[in-house]
């Protein structure tokens, strides 16, 4: 059984509702999934992991990382997740210039890492609605089937 980490940066409880989903669609397809909040969760405990997920949003106007987010973005820099699993989700608002920028960041320090991604990243404007849930769950299951192809 695959073993999947999903951290998580939420302000407003959009992105807290997302990895929730994401979470609870992995246990569904029979991975063993914890859902963690970021600051409890560092680069390295994704090396105990077969899956990696990061659930964030995108901060203000120019488009920045969550302060509660940036150690573990700065840390993955420093990890060989050669092998590992990713995938990476976000909310983020249609009003800025650069929507869900924070996903995409988190995308790149994942491959720079040599993790392998599962599937696009999914980009949700705020609350993740009932016509979401469909994509998060695509996701999930992306995740194990990349898994499987790597086993």
């Amino acid at each position: 059984m695959p073993k999947a980490l999903v951290t998580f940066a939420s302000l407003t409880g959009n992105d807290e509702e997302i990895a929730n989903i994401m979470t609870k669609s992995l246990v569904n397809l029979g991975v063993d999934a914890r859902m963690v909040e970021c600051q409890s969760v560092y680069a390295t405990d994704f090396l105990e992991e077969d899956i990696c997920v990061v659930v964030t949003y995108t901060y203000g106007a120019a488009a920045d990382l969550p302060d509660e987010i940036v150690d573990l973005y700065e840390e993955l820099a420093d990890v060989d997740l050669t092998g590992k699993i990713f995938a990476t989700l976000g909310s983020g608002e249609y009003d800025y210039e650069e929507f869900c920028k924070s996903v995409d960041d988190f995308t790149l320090q994942f491959k720079q890492a040599g993790a392998i991604q599962a599937g696009e990243a999914v980009k949700i404007e705020l609350y993740p609605e009932d016509e979401d849930i469909p994509e998060i769950e695509q996701l999930a299951q992306q995740c194990v089937n990349t898994y499987q192809k790597q086993q």
